[in-house]
């Protein structure tokens, strides 16, 4: 089943056809043919091919003649699957055939082991020809940094989040890939948020969690809202996951405190005044339910009362 992660990365394909070639050239430093448009033509593609070989898009560069001068398939691939080695070729032959064009294979697989596996040459018979598909990953897209290049080449920042968010250098390449989310519209950037915030692993999490609090604290929130209520709605989930366990270890108050700094913190973050008896109040309960909800309304609040209701 298609996951939040294969659509978006489709889509943002889909919705911004000129990215293909445009990562075909700098980053594969490929010489493509003179074009002047860039169509998708999936459809197109689904009539040519059974419904068992249907790629996830299909893109057509055309000359200022309208000639077609290069086909683009483009798979996006989370998981190793053996058949691709089989159905890669097929779409190449049939685009080629029909449309009587160059035609490539182009692998989005942010993950290193499935990058490294799809990159491989898929031998067509007795080692006498071959297709090399394309591939989007860890070893041919850059660990973005720069805040200014971020803006300038969103989508690519974005993929280098979700291939290098990991690495050494992670904190820093999903700090730029989200401080450029702002120039994108609030459905674009929360889907490629998500995504991000998805690929990161436990420690890289609490480490971005950990960024986005010391800058609300400092009053220099370079985040989007949605993205730091998101962040916000984690940690208070994992808040709540872990007090069984807590409970169980006899560690009810260190328990009791965690809820009462986030309490406290998005309080803060939403600019509600709280009088010394409101904190006094929080301080004295000892009941993680009634903090659990004093949490969730403070997620709508608009004054004190309303939080503690």
């Amino acid at each position: 089943m298609p996951t939040l992660e294969h659509n978006g990365f489709v889509d943002m394909f889909r919705e911004n056809p000129s990215l293909a070639p445009h990562f075909l050239e700098i980053l594969f430093h490929l010489d493509l043919p003179p074009y002047a448009t860039v169509a998708v033509v999936e459809a197109s593609l689904d009539q040519l091919l059974p419904v068992e070989f249907c790629a996830d898009l299909v893109l057509e560069l055309r000359d200022g003649a309208g000639a077609l001068v290069l086909s683009i398939v483009l798979e996006v691939q989370r998981d190793i699957d053996r058949r691709k080695g089989y159905s890669w070729p097929v779409y190449v032959a049939v685009v080629r055939a029909r449309k009587e064009c160059s035609a490539v294979v182009l692998v989005v697989a942010p993950d290193a082991e499935v990058a490294a596996w799809a990159a491989q040459k898929i031998d067509l018979g007795l080692g006498l020809g071959t297709l090399q598909p394309l591939v989007l990953g860890p070893a041919s897209v850059p660990e973005v940094t720069d805040q200014a290049e971020a803006e300038k080449e969103t989508e690519l920042a974005i993929l280098s989040a979700v291939a290098h968010g990991n690495g050494p250098n992670g904190l820093a390449v999903v700090q730029s890939a989200l401080g450029a989310l702002g120039r994108l519209d609030h459905e674009h950037a929360a889907v490629y948020f998500q995504i991000v915030y998805n690929a990161l692993r436990e420690p890289m999490r609490r480490a971005l969690e950990a960024l986005i609090m010391e800058r609300q604290t400092e009053g220099k929130a370079t985040f989007p809202p949605f993205a730091q209520q998101l962040i916000e709605r984690g940690r208070i989930e994992g808040i709540r996951e872990g007090k069984l366990e807590g409970i169980r270890e006899g560690k009810l108050e260190g328990i009791l405190e965690a809820k009462r700094d986030a309490l406290l913190r998005l309080v803060a973050r939403a600019g509600i005044a709280f009088t010394a008896d409101h904190r006094e109040r929080i301080q004295a309960c000892k009941d993680p339910a009634i903090l659990d909800r004093w949490v969730d309304n403070a997620l709508e609040a608009k004054d004190a009362s309303e939080v503690l209701s």
